[in-house]
């Protein structure tokens, strides 16, 4: 069972509002959680203490919600708190990432899931950024749009027809004859390169070497940055990189620095690679990882650095669970 919780505002205290306020917020929830009504086990409403005409609950009730069990509750009088709110609880019996919807005035209550929002997410190989960013779109029921996997099919391309990736004519070249595409199945993003989906032959590790050297070309990574800022303006999403917050998105709402001890980086990575049946010399990946880093910590093209108002979090001793929630909590502090 799961919860999905909910939040409105009516603009004055009267039967119709509450009635109208609670049918809008039930069928939003409804729609975004894909839910029917015999998977709803209860509801539970809560109002603040300016709202007398009509009970919440009844509301529901009016507008189909009959097999489940409601309640209503008063909450108590609170300084400076949202005045003319009405609050929900749905149990659910279903197995879903729970997308809770905020509407109206109560949208100041969680701007972070409410409207539109980016999420920038940097830091070296290993860091746990791709992980934590897919983990964060999935909970906050957004976009997750892997920017590295455009320079690594470029990469790819490149190692395919023998080019050398250091001459920047070269690779320009190259780009004008290659067809790059980023599709979305099932909330989970695919990359297409010339019409074949590379999305597991781009993690290689030959190829994410070659992508460091493809993506410090100016004239590539405008051509890329270009289409990753068209996607991010026009719906919320989750963006990991290594100039996410300093280039691509300066103005995010949200930024964050990950990074971990090389020798914890390296491991992680060893071990990615391991459960794909990669078998990967342990030192010569993390020599290869350092030598990344310091190229692209160095290149004159939107090196890899900390945002100056990007939060930063040492993953090394951290779950991902413990990164998730460090950040979700950092978010919420700032709205």
């Amino acid at each position: 069972m799961i919860v999905i919780r909910g939040a409105t505002t009516i603009a004055s205290d009267t039967k119709e509002e509450i009635q109208r306020a609670v049918s809008e917020l039930l069928e939003q929830i409804e729609s975004r959680n894909s839910l029917k009504r015999d998977e709803v086990v209860s509801l539970v409403f809560s109002s603040t203490s300016d709202i007398h005409s009509y009970y919440p609950a009844k509301a529901a009730r009016e507008a189909g919600f009959i097999g489940c069990s409601l309640f209503s509750a008063q909450e108590p009088d609170i300084d400076g708190g949202l005045p003319l709110c009405i609050r929900c609880m749905l149990f659910v019996e279903k197995n879903i990432s729970p997308s809770h919807v905020y509407l109206r005035g109560a949208k100041v209550l969680r701007k972070d899931i409410a409207g539109k929002i980016n999420i920038a997410i940097d830091g070296p190989a290993g860091s746990g950024k791709s992980t934590v960013a897919k983990r964060l779109a999935k909970e906050y029921n957004i976009l997750y749009l892997d920017t590295g996997a455009m320079y690594r099919a470029c990469a790819l391309k490149g190692l395919e027809e023998g080019i050398d990736l250091n001459d920047e004519a070269a690779v320009v070249a190259l780009m004008r004859d290659v067809k790059l595409d980023v599709v979305y199945e099932n909330g989970v993003q695919r990359t297409l390169l010339d019409g074949r989906d590379v999305s597991e032959a781009i993690r290689e590790n030959a190829v994410s070497l070659a992508s460091s050297t493809v993506s410090k070309h100016a004239s590539v990574r405008m051509h890329l940055v270009e289409k990753q800022r068209e996607i991010a303006g026009k719906m919320s999403c989750v963006l990991d990189g290594r100039d996410i917050g300093t280039f691509v998105l300066p103005d995010a709402d949200f930024k964050f620095y990950l990074t971990a001890s090389p020798d914890v980086r390296a491991r992680r990575r060893h071990e990615e690679l391991k459960a794909k049946g990669m078998e990967v010399d342990f030192e010569t990946l993390k020599a290869e990882m350092i030598r990344r880093d310091e190229q692209d910590m160095n290149r004159a093209i939107a090196p890899l650095k900390q945002a100056e108002d990007a939060v930063r979090i040492d993953t090394s001793d951290m779950t991902i669970d413990e990164v998730v929630e460090t950040i979700k909590r950092a978010m919420q502090e700032k709205i």
